[in-house]
């Protein structure tokens, strides 16, 4: 007979199909043999609620993910759903949302308890506590309500990721991302947090520039027992900086080689780190698999890399690009414009700086993104003591859209340009369409003249649509 209480764990609807890592943390540091844990995916079902509701009667809690922007919109309707069915229910929000803004959050009556930064320990905490055992003073890293006020509690210091429990991947149905990704791709995190200062990010105000990483043989041993359970093909590390140091990224190499492995993978890395490893490196990572990284560039002008203090040179960049085409690594350099105050010329100095980087190789991709007043940077502190209202309730952060839209110091101008600009920087030098050939010519003589005037080519394709769009 199965006496295990349950605890649930909501992963809010999303577009993205990356699986569910930070519930599956949680869920893997609870005791198995008093608790059964049950994630629900809002992108998997087509019924959420009802999904949760089957196992309410048997629930200690429910622990929700939260992201700010859309997700949040799926994270609040679901928690009021379920408060209304069961009142005493304990819920708990996690996430980034909670971490940057704990005490705000607790405006919403569906929410109970939130968890600042990395949750494992926390919320092993709290689940003992709502199964009867100490009380919420002493959990640190939490937020909650004393004596009807939301009160914070001291914070919880990172914890050695080697002293945590492997991630139990049985708790989610992995071939459903096989099949949603439309490729046998696993999701992976080898370390949490970040030792840089981006201006831009909130990851300096969460994890306060801390970082902690599995060792190199523990990654390659789980992977490799993952990938005769599941036989995916590929790894995406989830990592906020996988290459942050490049002897523990060579064993990486080497211990996948070892354990003949055998996957493609993808990561993220800096430009100052890439220009540090040397062409053997660069080798041996090949032939343990490496695909793609991701290097974020941000400007192609040094004046705003050094005000968004990303601590890179673009000479670094270009090093780093070098690199990767001699060995024949993709690379994705995302961008962003429409910084506050950012001017002309920067604009155009990242212009050239993708056009640069689009000649140089057809697997290098320059994503551009505009620049929004994300919570917890630096500049958004900026911004708002100069005057600048961020969203004041969860349903205004709900419409919160960081990615697809441009923010107030763009105007409609410069989007029309940038808009156009990623059209055919893409057509230039991106897409293989057969049918896109006879416009490549024209779209490469519009980015070297910046000549962007009478886009009927755009018009054309974007109608006929015969591959993905172009943006």
């Amino acid at each position: 007979m199965n006496n295990r209480k349950k605890v649930l764990l909501y992963n809010p609807d999303c577009v993205f199909y990356t699986m569910p890592l930070a519930l599956l943390a949680l869920g893997s540091a609870l005791d198995r043999n008093r608790y059964e844990v049950i994630v629900i995916d809002g992108r998997l079902e087509d019924d959420p609620v009802a999904a949760l509701s089957q196992h309410l009667n048997e629930a200690i809690c429910l622990g929700v993910t939260v992201l700010t922007g859309a997700p949040m919109r799926d994270a609040l309707n679901v928690s009021r759903t379920i408060r209304s069915q069961m009142p005493e229910l304990p819920i708990v929000w996690g996430g980034w949302h909670p971490s940057l803004f704990p005490l705000h959050t607790l405006d919403e009556p569906a929410v109970d308890i939130t968890v600042q930064g990395q949750g494992e320990e926390t919320f092993r905490e709290l689940v003992a506590y709502f199964d009867g055992e100490g009380s919420l003073e002493n959990i640190s890293g939490i937020s909650w309500r004393k004596d009807g006020k939301p009160h914070r509690n001291p914070p919880r210091d990172l914890k050695d990721m080697n002293e945590l429990p492997e991630m139990d991947y049985n708790l989610i149905p992995v071939e459903r991302f096989f099949e949603l990704k439309q490729e046998k791709q696993f999701d992976y995190i080898t370390s949490t947090g970040c030792f840089f200062r981006c201006a831009f990010c909130a990851d300096p105000f969460v994890f306060k520039r801390k970082w902690t990483a599995l060792e190199p043989q523990r990654i390659a041993g789980e992977l490799s027992a993952l990938k005769k359970r599941y036989g995916f093909t590929d790894v995406n590390f989830q990592d906020e900086t996988f290459f942050t140091y490049r002897k523990r990224v060579v064993e990486i190499a080497e211990a996948f080689i070892r354990e003949e492995l055998d996957v493609t993978w993808a990561a993220t890395m800096r430009a100052d780190q890439g220009s540090r490893l040397t062409d053997d490196d660069f080798n041996l990572l090949k032939r343990s698999g490496l695909r793609r990284v991701l290097i974020g560039v941000e400007s192609g002008s040094q004046e705003m890399m050094d005000w968004l203090k990303k601590d890179i040179k673009l000479e670094q960049v270009l090093e780093s690009a070098e690199r990767c085409l001699k060995h024949n690594i993709n690379v994705i350099f995302p961008f962003i414009v429409g910084f506050p105050g950012e001017t002309p010329q920067s604009v155009e100095a990242t212009m050239d700086m993708v056009k640069r980087l689009r000649r140089m190789h057809s697997g290098f991709d320059t994503p551009i993104f505009y620049f929004k007043p994300y919570p917890g940077s630096s500049i958004t502190a900026d911004v708002v003591k100069n005057g600048y209202q961020l969203p004041q309730t969860l349903e205004e952060w709900a419409e919160f859209d960081y990615v697809g839209s441009a923010g107030p110091w763009v105007t409609p101008e410069k989007y029309r340009l940038i808009e156009h600009f990623k059209f055919y920087s893409k057509l230039a030098w991106g897409q293989k369409h057969w049918l896109y050939s006879p416009f490549r010519s024209l779209a490469r003589w519009r980015c070297e003249k910046d000549y962007y005037d009478l886009a009927w080519e755009k018009r054309l394709l974007e109608w006929l649509r015969p591959a993905p769009e172009l943006s």
